[in-house]
């Protein structure tokens, strides 16, 4: 089995209200991507919040990282992606689609891809972009060497994550399946855990889900924290 190796990297962090503040306890909200390194090249797992949108300039006040000078910081280039996807289709996970290179798949379930043009779910104009290379799933795909889309629906009803088959045993990168590492360990406050403005019933299950892969280790698209299994036993 050929070695898989994480990248993790912020790419852009929101200006949260005062309301949000106080249930989140911050006052910016990150999302961060994960670039796989895989046997052919670079498997892109989320890319944050795009560019130019009035209304979410507005509000958020975005900072934002152009995802192609943030692989660059990492030694990836645009020609070494093989394939893309987020883990859904809210405006701060695949805000820059627009920046991936015609003919390079973006795998999202077809459930996701129907919400698009909803009022209020996202930003059509940073999604349904001319040119990109959506590839409609539904359920499990395997989109790279050793990498797995698995659906989890619950943050939204087209939610998905990706399992890594390593050596030492499955990575998980979560997504929005779990807000943090602090849920992953228990956590159900709202500071930590995403169950509560879950918009799919089948949250519980797809957290289930996860923790039956028995993963060596977990990462989130809105914290840096990587949960990690001890060898002893014990977590980190």
């Amino acid at each position: 089995m050929a070695p898989l190796q994480v990248v993790p990297f912020l790419v852009s962090e929101l200006r949260l209200d005062p309301d949000e503040r106080e249930l989140l306890q911050r006052e910016w909200w990150p999302s961060y991507a994960h670039a796989v390194i895989h046997r052919d090249g670079v498997f892109l797992f989320d890319n944050g919040v795009g560019f130019g949108d009035p209304d979410v300039e507005a509000t958020f006040t975005p900072r934002v990282r152009p995802l192609g000078e943030a692989l660059a910081e990492h030694g990836i280039s645009f020609a070494d992606v093989t394939g893309v996807a987020n883990c859904h289709l809210h405006f701060d996970h695949c805000g820059q689609n627009g920046a991936v290179p015609s003919g390079i798949p973006i795998f999202v379930q077809r459930r996701e891809w129907a919400m698009v043009h909803v009022p209020d779910y996202t930003v059509p104009g940073w999604v349904d972009v001319p040119g990109l290379s959506y590839e409609l799933i539904d359920g499990e795909l395997e989109v790279a060497p050793g990498i797995r889309i698995i659906p989890t629906p619950g943050h939204t009803a087209g939610h998905q994550s990706a399992v890594l088959a390593t050596d030492e045993g499955p990575v998980v990168l979560a997504g929005q399946a779990l807000q943090s590492r602090g849920e992953w360990e228990g956590a159900t406050s709202a500071a930590e855990s995403g169950e509560s403005t879950a918009r799919d019933g089948r949250y519980t299950d797809s957290v289930g889900r996860l923790r039956a892969l028995d993963p060596v280790r977990v990462h989130f698209a809105h914290d840096d924290r990587v949960w990690q299994r001890r060898v002893s036993g014990r977590d980190s």
